[in-house]
């Protein structure tokens, strides 16, 4: 059925016809039987590429290379390794992240510049080049690959995180595939993970980039678990038009199902950074509606979910909605106190600014669930926004507190 989009069972960055992808374990992370830490992505045809990176003053050298070969418009490979982010290490990182691209390119019969770099861990240290040049020959590329990636891509995650979604375009079967990973270092200021995306729909570039850019705005651009921002942070997709279908541009008729399908991929690899943040027990959804715009909604929704002491409140099932009412206070966002409505978990705890009468013990026992759903209505016009983040444990500071040692 044309314009329905499905979630494929099983599904990764190789979903997608044409996409294949291969790990090893090549020594950048501490040893363990299981461990994976370096990683490949390829299209078997050229692609369409497009690009998000991290906003921090302080990058890696591989979010620089990275963007030139995009910009360059010919890539259709990704090699990403974890354990070592390649950043604040001088000249040579720069040196070593064209020299991974080299590699790469190399072992798929590709120009280096058709190659994007990403790197993900410890900040400060140079990249081990020659246990790097071992790794690649140990890569076995392999259409089933994707799942494989997803682990090389992990630092502090606990779990990989990757989906599919199928759809149909100008008569076509296409795919969306997905992979991110994140756990800490994330906050709304794009890209605040490291995310692949594939598809074999045929996408124009300029579409492509442009719905890459409001597609995050809505999706990793709203999900937050520390209020840091990594200096790696780089958000890609690929297109290589394996589906056969007539290219999609801001004008086609199925402009708006890719463009619900990237969605789709992308708001639930971030649900899922956040469900997986460091240290996390419970996902949190904030909804505001009501607001006067879409940007002051988004505004309020991303300061709630990125609140401490909210965040705290949430950790220990408490119903404390005061502190909601001074994250969305210090928001920036347009409210008006005698207006807003406020949920938890679907139970009205304020009305009209006032708060009203609610049975706390059913809503402490509510809060101890998994997920927790904050609900605000500013009755002031029809913006919306949604933002999503989790609670803050005290397993979040052992984590960081010895994660060089």
């Amino acid at each position: 059925m044309a314009g329905q989009i499905t979630v494929v069972e099983g599904g990764s960055v190789t979903t997608p016809r044409g996409f294949q992808a291969g790990a090893t374990y090549a020594g950048l992370k501490t040893f363990a039987e299981d461990k994976l830490d370096l990683g490949i992505i390829v299209s078997e045809a050229a692609c369409s590429s497009a690009g998000i990176y991290t906003q921090s003053s302080i990058k890696s050298p591989s979010v620089t290379v990275t963007r030139e070969h995009i910009n360059g418009g010919s890539v259709r490979a990704v090699v990403v390794n974890a354990g070592i982010a390649n950043c604040s290490v001088g000249h040579q990182g720069y040196l070593d992240a064209q020299e991974m691209t080299a590699l790469a390119g190399k072992k798929l019969g590709l120009e280096s510049n058709q190659v994007a770099v990403c790197s993900t861990g410890v900040i400060g240290v140079e990249l081990p080049m020659s246990l790097i040049r071992t790794g690649f020959d140990q890569i076995q590329i392999k259409a089933d690959g994707g799942h494989e990636l997803a682990r090389a891509m992990m630092t502090t995650d606990t779990r990989p995180k990757e989906v599919a979604v199928r759809f149909e375009v100008d008569g076509k079967q296409a795919h969306v595939g997905g992979v991110t990973k994140g756990s800490g270092m994330i906050h709304p200021n794009m890209a605040t993970m490291l995310s692949f995306i594939t598809t074999d729909a045929a996408v124009d570039k300029d579409f492509l980039d442009a719905t890459l850019r409001e597609v995050a705005d809505s999706s990793f651009n709203m999900m937050t678990v520390d209020g840091d921002t990594s200096t790696n942070d780089t958000l890609l997709v690929l297109s290589n038009g394996q589906a056969g279908n007539s290219t999609i541009n801001s004008n086609s008729p199925d402009a708006a199902v890719f463009k619900q399908a990237l969605m789709d991929v992308c708001v639930h690899l971030a649900r899922e950074m956040a469900r997986d943040g460091e240290g996390a027990t419970k996902l949190i959804t904030v909804e505001v509606v009501g607001a006067t715009d879409v940007s002051n909604a988004r505004k309020a929704a991303r300061t709630i979910a990125s609140s401490n002491l909210v965040k705290s409140a949430v950790a220990g099932s408490d119903p404390n909605w005061g502190r909601i009412m001074m994250a969305v206070g210090r928001s920036g966002a347009v409210v008006e106190e005698s207006k807003i409505d406020l949920f938890i978990n679907g139970v009205c705890i304020m009305e009209e600014g006032k708060p009203v009468p609610f049975h706390r013990d059913a809503v402490v026992a509510l809060m101890r669930g998994t997920e927790i759903t904050l609900r605000l209505n500013l009755n002031l016009a029809n913006g919306e926004g949604t933002a999503w983040g989790c609670d803050l444990t005290e397993e979040y500071v052992i984590i960081n507190s010895a994660y060089t040692t």
